[in-house]
């Protein structure tokens, strides 16, 4: 889950002269995913390689 903290320090690290609010958002959105990505670790919910593969193979066909 995002912190203040951590959306602070993400709109702190922007270019002090100029950025665009879709850039404040495409960062926030990036920064939201790779948060739920660590959770998702967390708590387990991955997929092994071969797991993976496997899926990819039915997709393709």
């Amino acid at each position: 889950m995002l912190t203040k903290d951590k959306i602070r320090k993400t709109i702190d690290a922007l270019p002090d002269d100029s950025f665009s609010i879709e850039e404040i958002v495409e960062r926030l959105i990036l920064l939201d995913k790779v948060e739920q990505g660590l959770q998702d670790i967390k708590e387990g919910q991955v997929h092994s390689t071969e797991e993976v593969k496997k899926k990819l193979e039915r997709w393709l066909k």
